[in-house]
């Protein structure tokens, strides 16, 4: 989860409308046949009647998924404006995209998207005035677009780039190798890589994978006996050698990389999304030993470089907000670390060694700041970033003096940036050309008190004339987990909401990474209870403030964001006419039964840890919290049959449950995307339905009819 780079959203409906309104809406859902299966926790008996839709490859499974669909479908195709909806995100996501450029062995990557191609195409150049030239386009991999490029690595001569596939938005990815120059694509073929980076290091490449799944069940077993291995180019995958593997710890993952000069292996171990331990190997010596320099899992250990001897790394041990520290390979033990860059008081996300200069991005009240200092770690200066936003990028070699950044906002699409190192300057290197005029919107960020008191940080965007007389339609996003933070970025999706006079508010609830490590903390395991109540009074400051009212009210997350939505509407459903949660961990019972479930276990605590443990998931669980005589919202549930890191099994047995209970008029949907996975690479074509569907559904949900012009 924690991997999870950026959540794209997916979103599920059902139902059959009435053209009376003055009549109860009746919704036809499909009969979901129960069974017996009882499981018992600490003495406690929990039924789980809809166990057989764990099964996501069983015929039964595939007819249920089927109806569901109709009925979905059948409801969104009756909303006269869908279609409108539709062609005004195609027209608006119809402009250019580029990313920040990156230069390494020589040449300049960079992606673009003309705009609406499915998937960005990776170019390259060998100078920064040339025009770029097609490295890899992922488009020309699947007629339908749903083959996606996932990672990437450049051989030190630049001579090749080894590549990762992701089909259908799986976990899975395929790691093959191309030569740049000539645009062959050599035979090697690496398969059952899970969440592993890849290396370039002389001949051949680093990774990590799995042992094979058994058929039929790579899309939900458990992940287990993850182990390292280099590949040699020309041979094939059953002949890398094993570099490194820990029998005694099924569960352990491992990344692996090298450090710019290519003097050392950094291994990470990894048993949760929080923590890791980090092993070194000299590769100048043969004959070394890996070297274990932090064997617990109590803190994070970033390495961003050697330098001058030292291993610089960021870390969270002693430093909730992260610091820079030296470690001397030679003496790695803690009493000789240095610290470079002391802990302040907002979080450091990023540190770039660029031109003899550390560049360092923080965040601060959920926002960016950019300061470099020398390697030594004086402060020199910040570097000025125009809006109230996010910024990404810096990328490069250790010796170039000219790198590149993007800036993006909620209102403002990314800015590419090219900035000299020695002189400290910035000049804009492309901005991209969108139709909709972001001065008629502003962004303000307010405090409001939770529960127990606690000042929570929150987003609100709308139109710069907005009245506030409770009446605005209104999102509100959430996450809550992981040390995610929610900062300000820029979606094309959400531009039609604001057209329309939507509000769109974004709680930095407790769980996430805004305030580090003890902020993330304040939202995990026993007190998770405190994600809930952030977003609970996130609802009601947007009510008591006047943006709006429960009946024009949203709430949606996605992932651990759908575990929130489910809980909160659970909790308060009086507070929300609608509830989108996409591809949610919903059964807190068996979430770490599947695939890679178990890493969750660091922010959730597992039902058999302890009696304790047990009683508090069971409280809060989505699915094992609906009662009948609860006045749910309008509930769009989101999922697809290709999520192998939270599986579908989840969505499936909520929603069946939901059916089954709930006796309000308000539909409870599902809508199941197929052929994609979690959300990541997923074709802008299918991104653009799957909001279109779920603005219908807010809409007509809300008694709304948005307007457009001819």
């Amino acid at each position: 989860m924690k991997q999870t780079a950026i959540l794209l959203m997916l979103f599920f409906f059902m139902t059959s409308c009435n053209n009376d309104e003055t009549e109860k809406k009746s919704w036809d859902y499909p009969e979901t046949k129960k069974t017996d299966v009882v499981d018992e926790y600490f003495g406690t008996e929990v039924p789980d009647p809809y166990r057989w839709l764990e099964n996501d490859t069983s015929p039964e499974t595939e007819a249920w998924v089927k109806k569901q669909n109709e009925v979905t479908f059948s409801y969104l195709e009756s909303i006269d404006f869908r279609d409108d909806i539709r062609q005004r995100l195609k027209s608006i996501w119809d402009y250019p995209k580029i990313s920040a450029p990156y230069h390494k062995a020589g040449y300049y990557f960079l992606y673009k998207n003309d705009g609406l191609q499915n998937q960005s195409v990776l170019y390259y150049k060998s100078k920064i005035e040339d025009k770029e030239k097609v490295l890899l386009d992922p488009n020309k991999l699947s007629e339908d677009g749903t083959v996606a490029l996932a990672v990437t690595s450049v051989s030190d001569d630049g001579k090749y780039l080894a590549y990762g596939i992701s089909r259908s938005g799986s976990d899975w990815k395929e790691y093959y190798v191309k030569e740049i120059e000539s645009g062959k694509v050599l035979d090697d073929k690496l398969e059952w890589i899970k969440l592993s980076g890849v290396t370039c290091f002389e001949d051949g490449l680093f990774y990590s994978r799995y042992p094979e799944p058994k058929e039929g069940k790579a899309l939900s077993a458990e992940n287990k006996n993850n182990k390292i291995y280099y590949h040699t180019l020309g041979d094939d995958q059953a002949n890398d050698k094993l570099v490194y593997e820990d029998p005694a710890h099924p569960d352990w993952g491992f990344s692996v990389g090298t450090t710019d000069d290519n003097k050392y292996l950094i291994i990470s171990a990894t048993e949760s999304t929080s923590g890791n331990a980090l092993y070194l190997k000299d590769l100048e010596n043969e004959q070394s030993e890996i070297q274990k320099i932090i064997t617990d899992f109590e803190n994070d250990y970033w390495v961003v470089d050697h330098i001058d001897g030292k291993l610089y790394a960021m870390t969270n041990d002693d430093a909730s907000k992260y610091r820079l520290i030296a470690i001397d390979p030679e003496n790695p033990s803690r009493e000789n670390w240095e610290t470079v860059i002391e802990e302040k008081d907002f979080v450091l996300r990023s540190v770039k060694y660029i031109g003899g200069k550390l560049i360092t991005r923080y965040m601060k009240d959920a926002h960016s700041v950019v300061k470099v200092f020398d390697k030594a770690g004086t402060y020199l200066y910040d570097v000025d970033v125009p809006v109230l936003g996010t910024v990404y990028g810096f990328g490069g070699e250790k010796e170039d003096t000219v790198t590149f950044y993007t800036v993006t906002s909620f209102t403002t699409p990314s800015s590419v940036y090219k900035y000299n190192v020695k002189t400290n300057t910035s000049e804009l290197y492309r901005k991209s050309k969108i139709d909709f005029d972001a001065g008629k919107y502003e962004t303000k960020q307010v405090f409001y008190e939770s529960k127990d008191g606690t000042k929570v940080p929150m987003f609100i965007v709308h139109k710069k004339d907005i009245e506030l007389d409770g009446n605005n339609p209104t999102i509100l996003y959430g996450y809550g987990g992981f040390n995610i933070s929610l900062t300000p970025l820029f979606s094309i999706s959400r531009l039609i909401w604001l057209e329309q006079g939507g509000v769109y508010a974004v709680a930095n609830l407790r769980g996430g990474g805004e305030y580090g490590e003890e902020w993330h903390q304040a939202g995990t395991k026993l007190k998770k209870q405190n994600v809930f109540d952030d977003c609970i009074a996130a609802a009601e400051y947007l009510i008591n403030k006047d943006y709006t009212n429960s009946d024009k009210l949203a709430v949606m997350g996605g992932s651990n964001g759908g575990l929130l939505v489910g809980a909160v509407v659970n909790q308060r459903p009086d507070l929300f006419q609608v509830a989108v949660p996409s591809v949610g961990v919903m059964d807190m019972l068996r979430y770490h039964l599947f695939t890679i479930g178990k890493v969750w276990a660091s922010d959730y605590g597992t039902s058999s840890d302890s009696k304790e443990m047990f009683e508090y998931l069971y409280a809060y669980s989505p699915l094992h919290n609906i009662e009948p005589d609860k006045d749910y919202p309008a509930l769009l549930v989101k999922t697809a049959d290709h999520d192998d890191r939270v599986v579908p099994a989840h969505s499936f047995k909520y929603i069946a449950t939901l059916q089954e209970k709930y006796q309000g008029d308000n539909p409870v949907m599902i809508r199941i995307e197929t052929k994609a996975g979690h959300g990541s690479g997923k074709p802008t074509e299918k991104i653009i339905d799957e909001y279109a569907d779920m603005y219908a559904f807010v809409f007509d949900n809300m008694d709304l009819t948005p307007e457009f012009d001819d």
